[in-house]
């Protein structure tokens, strides 16, 4: 399913998206115990990273969409919605 131009079902291609060197900076104690713990750092940061990305998708959906989704549930609660006399609930 897309969703601002982003496929789920493309997962598969992401991850074998070709990798990139970066240059970060981090603290010093933090990064000497990952390395002592064997923590892949790499796919550690990226996990990070693909979650904040969602997120903050999320969140720029929501903003962008807030409106719309105000004015379909005040035209609901006005209207009501096309089941409310069939429903047995």
């Amino acid at each position: 399913m897309t969703h601002e131009g982003f496929d789920r079902s493309d997962a598969t291609a992401r991850a074998r998206a070709s990798k990139r060197a970066a240059n970060l900076s981090i603290n010093s104690e933090l990064l000497q115990q990952a390395r002592a713990l064997d923590i892949n750092l790499s796919a550690t940061l990226e996990q990070a990273l693909q979650q904040a990305v969602r997120t903050r998708q999320a969140e720029l959906w929501r903003r962008q969409n807030l409106h719309a989704i105000a004015a379909y549930n005040d035209a609901v609660e006005a209207q009501g919605v096309f089941s409310d006399g069939v429903r047995a609930f």
